[in-house]
């Protein structure tokens, strides 16, 4: 460990980001103190269905392993190598999301965020003091002032450094950086929202659907997803419009709305679970939002994960994205040794415009799901993406592949994605396709397109 004379720093957030920068920063020679406004997550019971179970990836695993904690998540991870796409009357399509070996991870959010803690207090020395809600922080001195929800009392730390990684709604990013000049901030909420549906598993414990793949019941507008849990029980999650639609969640105002929705839009899931308008009762209607802002930094004070850049979760890689952050940070703690100075500054220059492009990505993705996956042209184009790449991997790495199973950063994988799909729609658009994909001369017409 680099001795750095225990000079201290705070992180505010112990959340999942939060809680592996303690480790990263403890292996710096870093005093870490967190303070955290929520209760300790480890001491109530974590169950499934409480929040959308998050799927991890290369980007994830590569942080994790870099401090030692990769081995702990891998113990109650579970390996998706597909969509399974659920049609109106129940058949299914299924779609390999990379190479026969490549997999995105079903974790829960409370046990990969217990995990965390257990390694920062553990493999990082740090500290937790929870129901300990940030009130203001003074950017250039790294005070940061508290109040300690469980007796009211007031009082100030300082750390050489200060971390905002306290989430969308960041009581750092509000209180303190956007009050200083030029700071730009916008939060957008999309048109849909989700809520949460816990399907069981079978009376013998086993699982009523394939465990090892993502299933989506893609509806036009908008659209089911399923993850599964470790206990045979599915994690679903429907997104849909809050209102101005036909299917909307302002309609469904009664559980006989609720089950006719179900038994109309979802025949195969209303088998599955005929009680969904009492499972329907037990999870609040969210929303979603994404949060862009700019600067990330200001004197002694760092803005990483959704502080800095939340995003909606079609493309699985919000907490991907935070876990690269402490990788982005690291590798400049590399480069820069204590110059904190130099290391902001190119953490803010670099690292942002990744969190821009993740962004929209994750907005198309949301179409994709919804609208696309169910389209056998959509599936036509994946199958002669997949082949071309199988040919000529040094040519061409599909969108999906970029983004979940490489370190490609999100801006480039962004631009490439739009090239890729402005040679596919060149293709897509030949009379024949349907008959001519499987051609040498298709695979020899996208080389040409490529050049």
């Amino acid at each position: 460990m680099k001795q750095r004379e225990e000079k201290k720093i705070i992180i505010i957030g112990a959340g999942l980001v939060g809680s592996l920068w303690a480790v990263y920063m403890a292996k710096e020679g870093y005093k870490v103190t967190i303070y955290e406004r929520r209760s300790d997550i480890r001491k109530t019971v974590i169950s499934a269905g409480k929040s959308i179970n998050l799927a991890l990836s290369n980007r994830g695993w590569k942080a994790l392993d870099a401090v030692g904690v990769g081995d702990e998540v891998r113990k109650f991870a579970i390996p998706m190598y597909g969509r399974v796409m659920h049609d109106t009357q129940g058949m299914l399509t299924y779609q390999q999301y990379g190479n026969e070996d490549q997999a995105i991870y079903s974790v829960s959010r409370g046990l990969v965020n217990a995990r965390m803690m257990d390694m920062a207090e553990q493999k990082g020395n740090a500290n937790i003091f929870f129901e300990h809600e940030c009130r203001n922080v003074d950017l250039e001195k790294g005070i940061v002032y508290l109040t300690n929800k469980q007796t009211g009392e007031q009082f100030e730390d300082k750390g050489e450094l200060v971390f905002a990684i306290d989430g969308a709604f960041s009581a750092v990013r509000y209180n303190a950086m956007q009050k200083i000049d030029r700071f730009n901030y916008s939060q957008n909420f999309i048109a849909d929202g989700y809520r949460e549906i816990l399907l069981p598993a079978n009376a013998d414990g086993t699982y009523k659907m394939e465990k090892n793949a993502l299933h989506i019941w893609p509806r036009g507008r908008f659209m089911l997803i399923a993850l599964a849990n470790n206990d045979g029980s599915f994690t679903c999650t429907l997104f849909m419009p809050h209102q101005d639609h036909k299917y909307s969640f302002d309609k469904l105002t009664s559980k006989e709305k609720v089950n006719g929705f179900f038994k109309e839009v979802f025949p195969d899931f209303y088998e599955m679970l005929p009680d969904i308008a009492e499972e329907w009762a037990k999870h609040p209607l969210s929303s979603l939002a994404i949060v862009r802002c700019h600067p990330w930094v200001s004197g002694r004070v760092a803005l990483m994960g959704d502080s800095a850049h939340a995003t909606v979760p079609f493309y699985g890689q919000g907490m991907n994205a935070g876990f690269e952050d402490c990788t982005v940070m690291s590798e400049l703690i590399q480069k820069h040794g204590s110059n904190w100075e130099a290391i902001f500054e190119e953490y803010n220059r670099e690292r942002k415009p990744d969190g821009d492009a993740l962004q929209d990505l994750s907005l198309e993705n949301y179409i994709e799901m919804r609208d696309l996956v169910g389209d056998p042209m959509f599936l036509l184009r994946k199958k002669i993406e997949a082949k071309f790449s199988s040919l000529y991997p040094d040519k061409w790495m599909p969108l999906y592949s970029q983004v979940t199973f490489s370190s490609i950063r999100y801006s480039v994988a962004l631009k490439q994605g739009a090239i890729q799909r402005e040679i596919m729609d060149k293709i897509m658009a030949k009379a024949d396709i349907n008959e001519t994909w499987d051609n040498p001369e298709i695979m020899d017409e996208i080389i040409s397109l490529c050049e």
